[in-house]
């Protein structure tokens, strides 16, 4: 990068791409929990998974806020604009993580209905991904709010 991100900015992307990569089973977070220097483990790629290269998501778009271009001074001038397009996108990417969730779960209750024995097996996990699916649909009405309380204001 040509370092025009703090060093703030740079962290949050990156957390974001651990947590995708938690999310998605191809690395776990070490047992010992903590609060610097947190250990992760790399698993093997998920066989359900198709990954895509990008190299540079906000010059692909022409939208971003953080391209230095001309769209960046733009953007510098109605900070608004910038807010706007990070809740849209992170509204994508959460409904889409919901969308999973909630398949994964309504499979797990195909699976108990059509084989029973796999019910104590598969409990935890379909509890999991129903939960996971309550906290994305909370999440998304949240930015989706902001979103409203941006466009209005």
């Amino acid at each position: 990068m040509d370092g025009s991100l703090s060093d703030v900015e740079l962290w949050r992307y990156i957390y974001d791409q651990v947590r995708r990569l938690k999310r998605v089973g191809w690395i776990r977070q070490d047992a010992v929990r903590r609060r610097r220097d947190q250990v992760f483990h790399v698993l093997g790629k998920p066989s359900d998974l198709t990954v895509s290269l990008i190299d540079d998501v906000d010059s692909r778009s022409g939208t971003g806020c953080l391209d230095g271009g001309a769209g960046g001074a733009r953007d510098l001038q109605q900070p608004e604009l910038c807010a706007t397009l990070r809740l849209e996108s992170l509204a994508k990417e959460i409904r889409l993580d919901m969308l999973t969730a909630l398949g994964e779960a309504e499979r797990y209750k195909q699976l108990f209905t059509e084989m029973p024995d796999l019910r104590l097996r598969v409990e935890e996990d379909y509890l999991d991904a129903r939960d996971r699916s309550s906290r994305l649909l909370g999440h998304l009405r949240a930015i989706e709010n902001t979103l409203k309380t941006l466009v209005v204001a």
